[in-house]
Order: structure tokens, then C-alpha cells, then sequence
């Protein structure tokens, strides 16, 4: 169904992303945006509209449970910060990962090993990697890049919530198509993978960017100025987190790695061991259980049990009272208001291109008469283009499956051509969202690396491009030759290593600095 108000559906988000972009002030930007749609909608004012969708964007039953969960995780870093955890776990990673070549890639083998759930997996891995980033001064844009680029890309190719929606649109697709007799959804999951071009080459990326210590684009300019001056955020950035500046120092006087390890270990163990009762019924495989799972509840389940743990450790060790547990808890939820802010501002933009049919106007552009050798490229760019101005993956996914599955279907009648459209829906949907001011898993890498939320977005935007072209050229090599795309992707890792060493060095001549910043003399913070 196309969108009665036409190109004009596509503005309000576009017009917040570029504002964003530009102007620095992601909460603005995103009200603006808000308002914008309100007033095409509305044909007025558009006042009242705005606020609606505000309140619709909080009031949704999903959108509360992320909240709940990210005030919760808030309160558990808080706790953890105030338990003496993360000075303790910053001691002892200084002690083991004394390179910024080790921290990355710890960073980056954590962000793999967390697949299970995007949200998770930035908490985890944000919350545990940054204060020994900052103390051998890698941007805090560099460690979001690192965790944004492989938490929602690892979570589409393992057992996780994404593989729970997935296997439930590729069912609909095939409805919508009209083909009863077809494989299993999972099935079909599975010869999707290698076709998910973008997520894996995603992940092999950030391997590349951390082994070979290049960098271009602004992410460049962030290494250098980190490196050199100590300053791992820009002078004037707003991060949407810093724990130090709000809480000061911790009640602990003897840090211990208990009080970081046990908490984290306990939000692990607890979101997974909830995700699968959630998902449980009698006879019900392992398959069965997290495909049912209900992931949101089991998050809060998972961060509660965080912040439980914290006032248990802070009892037992005698380092906080209850009151003091108590207020810790709080000052922790006030850690997370400039991200739920954003989130909710977020999920508004939301409410607009719903009430204004921007995917569907977008979708309906492309019609059903092009080479079948082009279409995966080309839905890979539409989903790239749909999750980017809209700011969520999971929306575009919904969007385009139904129309395009029945599309490929009536072209060819192939199920390998249908993996591959799955494949590639995911790919897009997951570029264009992690390249988005705002989606949420955007601002909450952001938020648990402490990051300015557009500095992230600009600096990992020349990265994403790159992996996003490379793998546009590989399906249109595929659309021609038909070559298994497993044949294909070392081919797209090599593109990438010739890419990263060349434009690093491109731009590095350019700007007259090194294309690698650690190779400059100054010493890690603490050891000068």
C-alpha cells in the first residue's frame, strides 16, 4: 500500500538524521523531526500530534520494557562502579592487555562470543571495556564503533532474539507469496547466512580496523587527538554517559574483581537462563525455546538480578548500607535519562513513519520489472535505505519481506533466490540501522561506551559505507555468475584489507599525520 503523502512521508526523518548530523544536538534534532511529521500529517500546527506520538512511543509494551531494562542497567553499573568493580577490573586488564591492539581485540572477541542479544551485548561489552580503553587512550568513538559494528551483526547469525523474528518473517514471506509446499523456515535461515554479506563482513571488519591499527575518516582524526592529547572524547562532545563526572569516586576502599565479575556473570546467566523458561513448554526443544523466548522480559529479569547482586556484595563486604544501595541505585537511572530520551525520541520518529507510511512509499518505488541479477543488491540497498531513515532493523525487516519474497518467488520460483533475499533484507536492515542517529541500538552503544552519540554515527558511517559497498559489489558478482557466496566472501575480506590500508593511507597523507595513531610517541594515560 503506498504512502498518500508521498515524498513528503520520507522528510521527517531524513530531516532529523541531517540535523543530527550536523548540528551535534541529537535531542533537538530528533523533536524537530518529531514535529516536522506532525505538521504534514496534521496539515496545522501539529502541536498535539507531536506529543501523541511521544506518548505512544513510550506507551508501547517492548518500548517499556527497554526502558525499564536500560534504567535497571544503569542502576547496575552504578553499583558496580560504586562496589570499587570497575576500578578493580581496570587494574587488572592494565596489567593483562597493555596495547591498544589487546584491548580491541578482547572488545571484539567479547561482542562475538555475547550473540545471543544486541542490547545485552553492548552493556556487557561497553561497560566492561571502557575504562581500560580510556587509560591507553583509545576514542571513545573507536570502542562504540567496536561494539556497535559486531553486536547487531553476531546476533543475526546465531542463536538469538534477531533469529526469533527472523524465522517468523521468513514464514510470512512465504505466505504472502502463496507457497504452501517449502522448506523449514530454519532451513531457509541457514542458506540465508552466507548471504547476510554485510553482517559477516561487518564483524571481519572491526577485526581488521583492531589487528592493523588503520583508521580513516574522522575516525582518524578521533584516534590522533585521543592519542596525543588524552582526551578520549572531543573537547565539546556530550557523552551520553559519564559515570566518573555523576557519581565521583567509589564508597569501596579496596577494590575487588568480585564486584565487577559477579554482577555481570549473574546478568548473563540470568537473562539466558530467563529467555529459555520464557520459551518453555513441555516437549519444546532448545530451538523451540529461544525462538518463544521473550527476550525483553528476560533482559529486566537479567539487570534486576545485576543490581540485586550489587546490594548483596555491597552488604556482605560491608563497603554500602542499604540506604546507600538505595541511593546508588537511583543516581544510577539518572545515568541513563539523556538515553532514554533519545530512545523515546527515537521510537517517536518511529511513530511517524508508521503514521505516514514512509517504508511502504519507500518500498513501492522499486517495482517488480528488473533483472533478477541486480535484485539482491538492490534490496540490499532499499532495506539500507528504509532502516537508516526509520532507525529500526527489525521494522524494516517487517516491511519489505512480504513484499519482496513474494516478488523473487514470482520471478524465478527458486529457494535459493528467497535465502538470498532473506539474506540480504537482514544485511541492509542492519547497515542502515547501525548507521542511524536514530536507532536505538545506536544510541545504547553510544550510551554504555560513553560516547557522544553523532560522533559515534560520524566516525563509524566511513566505515560501514566501506563493508557496505564491498558486499554490494559481491552479490552483484553473485546475481551474475551464481558463484556460492561462500566462495565470494574471502574475496570481500581481502577488498576490505586492501581498502583499510589504502585509504588509511590516502587520508593519512592527506591530512599529513599517520594513518596508524598509536605509532606516534606519547605514553598510555598513567605512565608518563
Amino acid at each position: 500500500m503506498a504512502s498518500e503523502f508521498g515524498a513528503l512521508s520520507v522528510l521527517p526523518p531524513l530531516l532529523a538524521i541531517v540535523l543530527a548530523i550536523v548540528t551535534r544536538k541529537a535531542v533537538l534534532s530528533l523533536f524537530l523531526g518529531i514535529w516536522a511529521g506532525a505538521v504534514i500529517y496534521t496539515g496545522g500546527l501539529g502541536i498535539v500530534q507531536t506529543f501523541d506520538w511521544i506518548v505512544a512511543a513510550v506507551a508501547g509494551d517492548f518500548h517499556v520494557r527497554i526502558l525499564v531494562f536500560t534504567l535497571l542497567l544503569g542502576a547496575g553499573v552504578a553499583m558496580i562502579w560504586n562496589l570499587g568493580g570497575s576500578y578493580a577490573v581496570r587494574d587488572w586488564a592494565i596489567a593483562k592487555l597493555d596495547t591498544q591492539r589487546k584491548v580491541g581485540a578482547v572488545a571484539w572477541l567479547l561482542g562475538v562470543v555475547l550473540f545471543f542479544d544486541d542490547y545485552a551485548n553492548t552493556a556487557i561489552v561497553g561497560s566492561a571495556m571502557k575504562d581500560v580503553s580510556d587509560h591507553l587512550r583509545i576514542s571513545r568513538e573507536k570502542l562504540s564503533y567496536i561494539v556497535d559494528s559486531t553486536a547487531a551483526p553476531v546476533a543475526t547469525l546465531g542463536i538469538s532474539s534477531w533469529v526469533a523474528f527472523q524465522l517468523s518473517l521468513i514464514t510470512d514471506g512465504y505466505e504472502a507469496a502463496g507457497v504452501a509446499d517449502h522448506p523449514p523456515a530454519f532451513e531457509v535461515f541457514l542458506s540465508s547466512i552466507p548471504f547476510n554479506m554485510y553482517s559477516i563482513l561487518a564483524i571481519v571488519m572491526v577485526a581488521i580496523i583492531v589487528f592493523s591499527g588503520r583508521d580513516y575518516g574522522e575516525m582518524l582524526d578521533a584516534e590522533h587527538r585521543s592519542w596525543s592529547t588524552g582526551q578520549v572524547n572531543r573537547e565539546d562532545a556530550r557523552p551520553m554517559q559519564d559515570v566518573q563526572s555523576d557519581l565521583g569516586e567509589p564508597s569501596a576502599r579496596d577494590p575487588r574483581l568480585v564486584s565487577f565479575f559477579v554482577p555481570i556473570a549473574v546478568l548473563i546467566a540470568v537473562t539466558i537462563g530467563s529467555a529459555l523458561w520464557t520459551g518453555y513448554s513441555p516437549g519444546a526443544s532448545l530451538m523451540d525455546m529461544v525462538t518463544n523466548a521473550d527476550f525483553a522480559s528476560a533482559l529486566i529479569y537479567g539487570s534486576f538480578a545485576m543490581v540485586v547482586t550489587g546490594f548483596l556484595l555491597g552488604k556482605f563486604y560491608g563497603i554500602l548500607t542499604l540506604g546507600e544501595s538505595t541511593d546508588t541505585v537511583i543516581e544510577g537511572f539518572g545515568l541513563m535519562l539523556t538515553a532514554v530520551s533519545i530512545l523515546v525520541l527515537a521510537w517517536g520518529i518511529g511513530e511517524v513513519v508508521s503514521a505516514l507510511q514512509t517504508g511502504e512509499y519507500v518500498a513501492g518505488i522499486v517495482g517488480d520489472q528488473f533483472p533478477i541479477a541486480v535484485l539482491p543488491a538492490l534490496v540490499l540497498v532499499l532495506a539500507a535505505f528504509i532502516a537508516f531513515s526509520t532507525g529500526t532493523s527489525w521494522g524494516t525487516m517487517g516491511i519489505l519481506t512480504p513484499i519482496v519474497i513474494p516478488v523473487a518467488w514470482s520471478l524465478t520460483g527458486d529457494h535459493t533466490i528467497i535465502a538470498a533475499m532473506v539474506g540480504v533484507i537482514f544485511s541492509g536492515a542492519i547497515f542502515g540501522d547501525h548507521s542511524s542517529p536514530i536507532s536505538d541500538t545506536t544510541v545504547l552503544s553510544a550510551t554504555f561506551t560513553g560516547a557522544d552519540l553523532v560522533d559515534h554515527v560520524r566516525t563509524q558511517l566511513y566505515y560501514a559505507l566501506t563493508v557496505a559497498l564491498v558486499a554490494v559489489v559481491l552479490l552483484l558478482v553473485w546475481g551474475v555468475t551464481r558463484i556460492t557466496p561462500v566462495a565470494l566472501l574471502p574475496v570481500g575480506v581481502l577488498a576490505l584489507v586492501g581498502l583499510v590500508y589504502g585509504l588509511s593511507e590516502l587520508d593519512a597523507d592527506r591530512k599529513g599525520i599517520e594513518p596508524v595513531a598509536a605509532d606516534t610517541p606519547q605514553e598510555p594515560v598513567g605512565e608518563e
